[in-house]
């Protein structure tokens, strides 16, 4: 479990900053308030945050404005937005530049509460491969980037390993003792929606398997050797998109 969230509340209301600071603060988080655009970006340069929480319409820079421009600086950085007006054209701006979600105001603050304890949550990943050297080298990569990491490289134990809460999978597709498609489709009977990132060094030899798998769910493809910034954009958006889904249950 991470340590305190820090959460930026953004809003040119100041009774609105204030008293969402407060209840975030009596339930344990870190808040502080930014009043525009320009300031949340300062605060943002400066120090590190959890989340960001803004109102969409502000003077200056508008929310989907500071998104964008968060975007640019921390892409792996949560925004959600938020409004009083829920069929305004900027909520679907807001989404296309990549907020997890826009909420409405008066905001459900019990959904708020579940996104925050989800959000809490440390992100795990489980790496599937024959190759010890390839599963220590990611994994020196992602633990200092936050990430719980357990490394399997015989395939046969792996469903065991699935007992524990994990939230994403890295996938060898030729492994020694069975083969990926495989493993992915017993994965699949266990755990139909836990993310699969399928990871290969044979792209032409592997690709009937490959889009069998993609067939049955997995998320895509990487082609070994892969760059690192790509495998940390997948595992952002696959982190965002789950972050939305809770949002999502929680205010249903």
């Amino acid at each position: 479990m991470k340590d305190q969230l820090r959460i930026l509340i953004v809003d040119d209301d100041r009774r609105m900053t204030k008293t969402l600071k407060d209840i975030l603060e009596v339930k344990g988080y870190e808040a502080e308030a930014a009043h525009s655009g320009p300031k949340a970006l300062e605060k943002v340069e400066k120090s590190r945050f959890d989340c960001l929480l803004s109102d969409i319409k502000m003077p200056v820079l508008n929310g989907v404005e500071l998104c964008r421009a968060i975007k640019e600086r921390q892409p792996d950085l949560p925004v959600v937005l938020m409004t009083a007006y829920s069929h305004d054209k900027l909520v679907n701006e807001g989404l296309k530049e990549g907020s997890i979600a826009v909420l409405t105001k008066p905001l459900d603050i019990n959904a708020l509460l579940s996104f925050f304890s989800a959000l809490r949550k440390d992100r795990s990943i489980v790496i599937v491969d024959d190759d010890p050297g390839f599963c220590k080298t990611l994994g020196d990569i992602l633990q200092p980037r936050g990430f719980t990491v357990t490394q399997v490289t015989e395939p046969k134990s792996m469903m065991e390993t699935l007992k524990r809460d994990f939230q994403i999978v890295l996938l060898g597709m030729k492994l020694n003792s069975m083969d990926g498609l495989e493993v992915l489709k017993e994965i699949r009977e266990h755990h139909p929606h836990l993310p699969v990132i399928l990871v290969t060094g044979y792209r032409d030899e592997m690709a009937q398997a490959i889009e069998a798998a993609l067939k049955i769910g997995a998320y895509v493809c990487l082609y070994k050797p892969f760059r690192i910034e790509k495998l940390l954009q997948l595992l952002t958006e696959i982190h965002h998109q789950e972050l939305a889904r809770v949002l999502d249950r929680s205010s249903k």
